[in-house]
């Protein structure tokens, strides 16, 4: 079985503070959720994730950042949220977008669920980010909707 497109979401110039995917079925195995983004403030932001509005302290993750002279990592535990990588702000070149992409394996299991993410905070100019993301939720219930947030760097 190939994959199949559940949703699709396009924010206008105005912006949102969050978008929410709702009614995800459980007939599928695996979630894949793509991300183009770009903020209007003056810095990038990082991007932050829930699932089934699940705001408790049920969420780890840790990432690996490379920016092509360096290497750095940052993790956090426990967490009422998971980390979705980061979008190009103010400071980036114009019409340049952050990119993440989110894999949930089993997603409609009964146990904690593991999320790998992909993640790069586009620039055109001398440094730009890449990151790759280890992510757990706690929670035993199946997906059935994610939010999708920034928080100020």
């Amino acid at each position: 079985m190939g994959m199949q497109l559940i949703e699709t979401i396009e924010v206008g110039s105005g912006g949102a503070a969050s978008i929410e995917f709702t009614g995800i079925e459980g007939d599928g195995v695996d979630l894949l959720l793509v991300l183009s983004s770009r903020n209007t403030g003056t810095v990038s932001r990082i991007i932050y994730g829930q699932f089934n509005s699940d705001t408790s302290n049920n969420y780890a993750w840790i990432y690996l950042q490379g920016d092509g002279a360096s290497v750095a990592t940052s993790g956090s535990t426990p967490e009422n949220r998971f980390w979705f990588g980061r979008n190009s702000g103010g400071n980036a070149t114009a019409n340049t977008f952050g990119n993440s992409s989110l894999y949930v394996s089993n997603y409609t299991s009964s146990s904690a669920k593991s999320l790998s993410v992909d993640a790069v905070d586009e620039n055109n100019g001398t440094t730009a980010y890449q990151y790759l993301a280890a992510n757990s939720w706690a929670g035993t219930s199946a997906i059935t909707s994610i939010k999708i947030y920034c928080s100020r760097f």
